[in-house]
């Protein structure tokens, strides 16, 4: 799967995503940077049929009200340490790229894992 990391969440994530497999970048990686836009970030999700993983909260209502991007990871796990956060994404990722199969939209938080229909 191809995931594209939002600024709020750590380059490093693409390191653990790579290391499982996938393909991922990071808002660092892009010409932009960290000021790329929501709309830019939305634009090269369509056109590289990748995932948005984010904590923010605009991308949800982009989702909801939008449809874009055309698949979402929330990390809904408020602030916790890199350590905790790659615990946790190592923990769940087979989950997560199976539930993404099917389903557009998948929220990770502390304690679970929940698949919006």
């Amino acid at each position: 799967m191809k995931f594209l990391i939002d600024a709020q969440l750590p380059r490093r994530f693409c390191s653990w995503l790579v290391a499982a497999g996938h393909d991922a970048t990071h808002t660092l990686d892009l010409p932009q940077r960290n000021c790329t836009t929501d709309r830019e970030i939305l634009d090269i999700a369509e056109q590289e049929d990748r995932i948005v993983v984010t904590k923010d909260d605009d991308f949800v209502q982009s989702f909801l009200l939008a449809g874009r991007p055309p698949k979402l990871l929330l990390i809904a796990t408020g602030n916790i340490g890199n350590a905790q956060l790659e615990k946790l994404i190592r923990a769940n990722l087979t989950m997560i790229t199976q539930a993404f199969e099917a389903y557009r939209f998948i929220e990770l938080g502390s304690e679970m894992l929940v698949i919006h229909e």
